[in-house]
């Protein structure tokens, strides 16, 4: 069977959860496909649909507030006005509670006093995608369908994305008696199953403010709300994010950089290069031209993109530049990270949906990311901003990395700002993924021992987490002075998971394969990315992600030998058993906590694609980087040697989240699976049966204390 098109490049899935980059194993689409390319009329037809959408709205606006008054909202009392969640992903409970007590975070403290802060129990598996589909539908995992950022199309066990789909269809004129080819339409896929709660929220007339939740890309369609997509919006190149690197020193020929790197010539004072951008119309890769011009006296850089030009210095990022390739624009960062001497190196950011003009949706409705665009400014739109993989493979340093970082924290704020002043009743929520990704890339300074700190500075850095706090606290403090002393919002602050050290990789192929339950082919001791030398035939058990061991089913994977039922039953209990007392030789200690058998928590219809053991690792593991590539190393142990040096892909009861709010709760063990049917219930909407989560608040006397923690029955 012929491999399929994957709609990203894995090359940067290193953005997404840290793998090793590598080559695609099958070839990328563009956003409109192979032989179709972007049309020179796109941008056209982008402003004459805005400009008719935005017509519509106003002449509809009169029409629609009469249906407002005459058709019941379908909702109970309010007990709120406004309720807004501020989303901190990876905001760790016990480090808030040190730095608490350390003084650090006073607002922080304050918010606590006045209302609650609890450890909030994260999903499993313990891994963004998965825990905010669970915040945005209140259900687990097997009723969401998503169980890690990747899984394999089982027909060939190639890795796919699990929470979209991007690709193309032909587009034909039907004449009746003929079809008539006139080119090929983009499909965009979400394959998040059950529903967001803004959506049923929408529906009983409650407005919903959304901004950048992960896995809502791409965005679904819904009423009275406006939603910007977070997490899994790719670049304009349709990946998940690749940089460009451009430097006069020689390019080492068997290193990947998970990006793309190019050697340049510096001629004078001046480098000029090309930018990649996606596939045209003949189907190959679209360039777009730049030129740096340097001066060595003033250290300053006149930087030209196209017909624009600004002045940068060394180690300082560029404003949001717009690249332009036929058809469709995309924006920038620049970046001089080395000037010395005749010696240059530029980063360029992975270029963005331009949000000015996008060239697919990544915004419900279409026009609220233009609107953000015309009122702020240009702002990062892709899925993972924070760029991981460049600092992983030092094409940049901390520095650079951390101000990346919070130039795009700052970009979100003024969204923030911008949806709380225009949001005075209703549902918000917006959530920053600096607190995450800062934390995966400087959590070896928190531990001199870490792997990580060989050969890289620690000491200059050893302040960012406690700093990194310290910020989210500050922000926090502008949050509740903007609200105010209104007792009608409520006010929540959560995260998705907590954080812990990574210091040892486990490759779980390789242990597979030594125990006899992967089989490569005849003559092969090791095999590469993707399963390159797996005999399918003879294998029992996989893994290709973060988060699990999949089981080679027959009647399931392309070419399963186990079959379900007793057979697959006693496998799984049989490596329940060895993978909980599987040791680290380095060590001696214990590696995974627990290995749950995916059919002994989960009961939900998208359960029988998912892994059927889940990896609860103990603190300190995580699988390889090789292992997350579906590669089969010599060993199975590894040190971890990437400034990636945190991680939460553990057991969930070690990484819980945390919860703050204005309110006291009506329980001390509070759910990430909590907080939709408690938003539905805060607004009198009923509450789904299916839900599975619990009311935080319970029912509310006229007083508004809480007097019963009311249990929400699900399916």
């Amino acid at each position: 069977m012929a491999p399929r098109p994957l709609p990203f490049s894995l090359l940067a899935l290193g953005a997404i959860f840290s793998s090793a980059p590598v080559a695609a194993a099958a070839p990328t689409l563009a956003y409109i496909g192979p032989g179709a390319g972007f049309a020179a009329a796109g941008s056209l037809l982008v402003l004459l649909g805005t400009f008719a959408l935005a017509l519509g709205i106003i002449l509809l606006w009169p029409l629609k507030a009469v249906v407002r008054v005459l058709r019941p909202s379908g909702r109970g009392q309010s007990k709120v006005k406004r309720m807004v969640v501020i989303g901190l992903d990876g905001f760790d409970p016990g480090m808030a509670r040190k730095y608490m007590d350390e003084g650090r975070m006073p607002n922080f403290t304050k918010l606590s006093e006045d209302g609650c802060f609890h450890p909030l129990q994260t999903a499993c598996p313990s891994i963004s995608p998965v825990a905010w589909s669970t915040y945005a539908t209140g259900v687990d995992a097997s009723r969401h369908n998503i169980y890690d950022f990747l899984t394999r199309d089982p027909c060939n066990y190639l890795p796919q994305l699990s929470s979209s789909e991007i690709g193309t269809l032909p587009r034909t004129l039907n004449l009746g008696f003929a079809k008539i080819p006139i080119g090929k339409r983009a499909i965009y896929r979400i394959l998040q199953k059950s529903q967001p709660f803004w959506k049923i929220l929408g529906a009983s007339r409650v407005w919903s403010s959304i901004i950048r939740v992960p896995i809502t890309f791409p965005p679904q369609k819904f009423k009275n709300g406006t939603l910007l997509s977070g997490m899994c919006v790719p670049d304009l190149q349709g990946t998940q994010g690749s940089f460009s690197f451009y430097s006069t020193k020689p390019r080492s020929g068997d290193k990947h950089i998970g990006g793309q790197q190019y050697q340049v010539v510096r001629r004078g004072n001046r480098i000029e290069s090309k930018i990649t951008g996606p596939a045209g119309a003949d189907g190959h890769k679209m360039k777009s031209e730049f030129s740096v011009e340097f001066n060595d006296e003033t250290r300053r850089a006149q930087l030209t993109v196209g017909e624009e030009t600004v002045e940068i210095g060394h180690k300082e990022y560029s404003p949001w530049m717009v690249v332009s390739f036929e058809g469709v624009t995309g924006i920038a960062r620049f970046y001089i990270q080395t000037w010395d001497g005749t010696d240059v190196e530029v980063y360029v950011t992975p270029v963005n949906i331009n949000p000015d003009n996008p060239a697919m949706p990544i915004s419900h409705p279409f026009v609220y990311a233009i609107y953000l665009a015309k009122l702020q400014g240009p702002y990062a739109t892709l899925g993972l901003a924070e760029d991981t993989w460049a600092l992983n493979e030092r094409v940049i340093d901390e520095e650079a990395f951390l101000k990346q970082a919070y130039l795009i924290a700052e970009e979100r704020k003024k969204h923030l700002w911008d949806v709380l002043d225009k949001t005075k009743r209703g549902f918000v929520t917006v959530v920053f993924d600096t607190t995450d990704r800062v934390s995966h890339m400087f959590w070896r300074t928190l531990e001199k021992d870490h792997p990580a700190n060989a050969d890289k500075e620690v000491e200059r850095y050893k302040d960012v987490i406690p700093e990194l706090y310290q910020n989210m606290d500050a922000m926090l403090g502008e949050i509740r002075e903007k609200i105010g002393d209104d007792k009608d919002t409520l006010l929540c602050v959560i995260s998705d998971h907590g954080f812990t050290s990574f210091q040892r990789g486990v490759n779980l192929n390789t242990w597979l394969k030594d125990e006899g339950y992967l089989v490569l082919k005849e003559g092969e001791e090791t095999s590469g990315d993707y399963f390159a030398s797996v005999d399918w035939t003879k294998t029992r058990a996989f893994t290709l992600g973060l988060t699990g061991i999949f089981i080679n089913r027959i009647g399931r994977e392309g070419h399963g030998i186990v079959k379900k039922g007793a057979e697959m039953e006693a496998l799984c209990a049989e490596l329940k058993r060895k993978l909980e007392a599987l040791e680290d030789p380095k060590s001696g200690k214990s590696v995974v906590r627990e290995a749950f058998i995916t059919s002994d928590i989960h009961s939900g219809p998208y359960a029988d694609m998912a892994p059927e053991l889940l990896i609860g690792y103990e603190k300190g593991f995580r699988h390889s980087w090789d292992c997350a590539t579906g590669a089969v190393s010599r060993e199975v142990f590894s040190d971890n040697t990437k400034s990636w040096s945190g991680d939460h892909c553990v057991d969930p009861r070690l990484v819980p989240g945390v919860f703050f709010s204005n309110r006291k709760i009506d329980t001390d063990e509070p759910s990430l699976m909590d907080m939709a049917p408690t938003a539905l219930d805060m607004f009198g909407v009923e509450v789904p049966k299916y839900m599975q989560g619990k009311l935080l608040f319970g029912r509310q006397t006229p007083e508004g204390a809480g007097v019963e923690h009311e249990e929400v029955s699900h399916a």
